[in-house]
């Protein structure tokens, strides 16, 4: 299978970002290797063994130590379990799953089986809340209850806002390798400014084959089946997944939402004192 890395060179500075972003957080962790059908999956696991396990999935064209920064205290209360995706910029294989079908959800329980857990809480940004709705639908017998900030899979955005504000200012980078469109794509995204985003990013977009597909949006029947408790956190100002819209169709499709918060003058990902406030309700 071709890589998804363009080179050997951009996988290696790719993966250095990582690993400095890793030990950038002063944390006692492990990596685990857990071999699915799908691929090789890696995780990195912090915490004591004898907490309660959560799992923390990381958004598109991340990784583990993203997840991991975003909520830099649950390793005092969880036995964390933070994955990197298959097909991102990662330590995973570079398995392509379809958003379309249940691939993503008979990974994520392959996982859980092998780690052996139960009574698993789950949280996720942006693409990796689909990953955990794909979850739920798959089966979510061993999901306790999971936490959603921002996620993909319940409302899309006004498509025409998105390719001038985000998709032609990458094809834009692309092309010239000016940093300032990456930065001006950031911007649209980002409610504060993120160095690491800037610098994993310009090695990404150019030396990485992201995936580009239009991302679905759940089926009502499939939400009204979902029993877990769900906790959704939404933004105002988010181009790609509505805070307001995505809050009206999760409270009309999901029999199981326990509690939405619209964080008003955020965009798509949070600033630090919002992913506190969402690591505080975790935690709580």
């Amino acid at each position: 299978m071709k890589s998804l890395f363009k080179s050997e060179k951009v996988k290696e500075e790719i993966l250095q970002l990582y690993e400095e972003k890793l030990a950038s957080l002063n944390i006692d962790y492990d990596y685990m290797k857990v071999n699915t059908k799908f691929g090789t999956t890696n995780i990195i696991v912090t915490g004591a063994p004898e907490n309660p396990p959560i799992i923390l999935v990381h958004g598109s064209n991340g990784c583990a130590p993203i997840s991991l920064e975003t909520y830099p205290n649950l390793h005092k209360s969880f036995r964390v379990y933070a994955v990197d995706v298959l097909a991102q910029p990662n330590k995973s294989a570079e398995t392509r799953l379809c958003m379309k079908d249940d691939s993503y959800g008979k990974w994520m329980n392959e996982i859980i089986d092998q780690l052996n857990l139960d009574s698993v809480t789950m949280a996720g940004f942006s693409f990796g809340g689909l990953v955990i709705l794909k979850t739920l639908e798959y089966d979510e017998r061993k999901i306790k209850k999971v936490y959603l900030s921002a996620p993909a899979y319940i409302v899309n955005g006004n498509p025409i806002k998105a390719l001038f504000k985000v998709f032609i200012p990458m094809k834009r980078f692309m092309k010239s390798r000016k940093t300032l469109h990456v930065e001006k794509f950031l911007a649209n995204l980002f409610t504060e400014r993120d160095e690491f985003a800037l610098a994993f990013l310009q090695k990404v977009i150019p030396g990485f084959e992201m995936d580009f597909a239009p991302v679905p949006v759940i089926d009502s029947i499939k939400a009204k089946n979902i029993q877990t408790p769900i906790t959704l956190f939404a933004a105002g100002k988010d181009l790609l997944f509505p805070g307001k819209k995505m809050i009206k169709r999760a409270s009309k499709i999901f029999p199981s939402l326990k509690e939405s918060k619209l964080f008003e003058n955020s965009k798509h990902v949070q600033n630090k004192a919002q992913n506190k406030m969402i690591e505080e309700h975790i935690l709580k």
